[in-house]
């Protein structure tokens, strides 16, 4: 048996890597939607009439970036966008019907992936990596 690669950062990068590869091709085939815009219309859903820098923050995305991905998601029709009635620069972002049907198509994938990862691993090793995973980014 081969010994495992133990260098952690390289293996967390190219794990984070090849895995966001392969969802974003998925979504794409599938959905017609690139998992970033999958997981903001994931929040706006959750939160609608949340302000553009919250997506920024809940993605951990800068601003420029956010507002590109918000127009284009905006031109395929998954969200809308109004400005506050509190502050007239902040816009609140809503999903349309079509984002809202996007995220319910989303879902089967998303518990196919869970299930490829529960069948590899047990509870016990599973909680290990979600704590893990939880102590990264809570640390950094």
């Amino acid at each position: 048996m081969k010994a495992l690669d133990k260098r952690l950062f390289f293996l967390l990068n190219m794990a984070q890597r090849k895995l966001f590869n392969h969802v974003d091709k998925v979504c794409e085939d599938a959905l017609d939607t690139s998992v970033t815009q999958l997981a903001a219309l994931l929040y706006i859903v959750k939160h609608a009439g949340c302000l553009q820098k919250e997506v920024a923050t809940a993605l951990s995305l800068n601003k420029s970036a956010v507002t590109g991905l918000i127009v284009r998601m905006e031109k395929k029709a998954l969200l809308e966008r109004f400005v506050s009635d509190e502050d007239a620069r902040a816009i609140k972002l809503y999903p349309t019907p079509t984002g809202v049907q996007k995220t319910l198509e989303l879902m089967p994938f998303i518990d196919e992936l869970n299930s490829t990862f529960d069948e590899e691993f047990s509870d016990e090793e599973m909680q290990t990596v979600l704590k893990f995973l939880n102590f990264i980014i809570k640390k950094f």
